[in-house]
């Protein structure tokens, strides 16, 4: 790992200036001073984990995102590299291609159900939407006991706040893109 001190003041001032705050805003947030901000957003200081935690808590973001090193521009993800979820013996099965990241508030899942599956999903909570889009095959989704029928090409995108149900009816397996973006 690169400097720690440079690669937290670099994260620190990224934050900011997404946030759109001035040093004086954040100092206000987060009870440390503008100055001790400044050295830390320079990379001059080593701060304190109780420093780090006023800021993370004062900005609403995760402790360590502020020790993350600049993501890489460009990944490629192969399916057969990726670990693997399985439900209802092996029938339901889900790869987090893109796991969920507190910067962009979304994850990305590949979801197989083969033939056969019934898949029971609880509610995501409040503000949480789920974006579907059909690869191959098809299944029925069920919300508050309304069926919709998607096939190969189709998407939905549905408020994920209540349970939900998968079901493949057909002989063939199905593959789902899902987005779930959790807007809190």
């Amino acid at each position: 790992m690169d400097n720690i001190n440079k690669i937290i003041g670099n994260n620190l001032n990224r934050y900011r200036r997404n946030m759109g705050l001035s040093l004086d805003k954040v100092s206000e947030m987060t009870g440390v001073s503008k100055g001790m901000i400044g050295q830390i957003e320079r990379g001059e200081t080593n701060p304190s984990v109780s420093t780090l935690w006023k800021i993370s808590s004062g900005l609403h973001i995760s402790s360590t995102s502020l020790f993350e090193e600049k993501p890489e521009e460009l990944v490629i993800i192969k399916k057969g590299d990726l670990q693997h979820i399985t439900d209802m013996n092996s029938k339901y099965t889900i790869y987090p291609t893109f796991k969920y990241d507190p910067r962009r508030d979304f994850e990305v899942l590949i979801v197989d159900l083969e033939s056969d599956c019934v898949h029971r999903s609880e509610s995501h909570g409040s503000g949480v939407d789920e974006y579907i889009y059909v690869c191959c095959g098809s299944f029925e989704l069920s919300i508050d006991g309304q069926i919709y029928l998607l096939s190969e090409g189709d998407s939905i995108r549905f408020h994920a706040d209540k349970a939900h149900e998968y079901r493949n009816s057909s002989s063939s397996p199905c593959s789902l893109h899902s987005i779930i973006y959790y807007n809190r």
